[in-house]
């Protein structure tokens, strides 16, 4: 793995090179091992947290990996992109847009002792904007290759809020276009279904069911990239005991070994159907 500015990033996409990298402030990596209709983001995965936060912040660091999407680097692998954060979305939220990616508060919970002064706020600032340069740069070099693509936005969600049965997977669809994807979004959901999952636990999936799919990272891509169809795909944390911080390596192997066929064939199928 390569330590790259994001220029260097971007430079290395324009030109088409295959490569695997972490930008140069530690905040996100990239690997491209193939050019393809397809990419995975995990912008949820990072945990880090750098240490002049550690004083202000009122929140545990269990209550910010309690938040965290864990293991969804892992779960895809295997793909030949992936673009993944590694900061924790307490520091800045990927997944919200510049204005409101710092939290005030987080779940109910004031997050900072004393005002986050506006030069920290600049700093995590600046690498969310460095973030999606790149996803920019990769999402317009996709396009410019095959015409069409589709992007897998993989998160998780703590089951145990909720007061009611709550899906294995959703898909959040509410800022895709129905019309011309819905079929590409029920394949997802049907495939995600069939999940053959360890310790008795039932695959099933809906669609805005527990989120619409309301998320910066899907809206960025679909509002800049007519022909690219983001898939926000969120599971259920059944592959962890939320509550006690304990990772289930059975589960999370269980749903890699089977998105590692499954996104590949679902691509290949939104590829032939759309690429004219």
């Amino acid at each position: 793995m390569l330590k790259l500015s994001v220029d260097q990033i971007i430079q290395k996409i324009n030109n088409q090179d295959t490569f695997e990298a972490v930008s140069d402030d530690y905040s996100f990596t990239i690997k491209i091992d193939d050019y393809v209709h397809y990419a995975c983001g995990a912008v949820h995965d990072g945990h880090q947290f750098r240490s002049e936060l550690w004083e202000n912040c009122l929140h545990s660091t269990y209550e910010r990996w309690f938040e965290e999407d864990p293991a969804t680097k892992e779960m895809v692998r295997t793909h030949p992109i992936i673009i993944a954060g590694m900061d924790s979305r307490f520091e800045y939220d990927l997944n919200r847009p510049p204005e409101g990616a710092i939290y005030e508060d987080a779940w109910g919970k004031q997050l900072w002792r004393d005002p986050l002064p506006e030069a920290m706020k600049q700093k995590s600032l600046q690498k969310h904007h460095n973030f999606y340069k790149v996803v920019h740069a990769l999402m317009s070099k996709l396009e410019e290759l095959f015409g069409v693509c589709v992007v897998y936005d993989m998160h998780s969600y703590n089951w145990r809020r909720w007061d009611r049965e709550v899906p294995t997977w959703n898909l959040g669809t509410s800022n895709i276009d129905n019309e011309r994807f819905g079929e590409d979004v029920e394949l997802w959901r049907s495939m995600l279904e069939k999940m053959e999952l360890p310790n008795g636990i039932v695959s099933t999936s809906k669609i805005n069911d527990t989120f619409q799919g309301n998320g910066y990272f899907l809206k960025f891509i679909t509002q800049n990239f007519k022909n690219t169809l983001v898939l926000a795909t969120e599971i259920k944390k059944v592959y962890c005991d939320e509550l006690n911080q304990i990772m289930y390596p059975e589960v999370v192997k269980a749903v890699e070994r089977s998105l590692r066929t499954d996104v590949k064939k679902h691509a290949d199928a939104f590829y032939t159907k759309h690429k004219s």
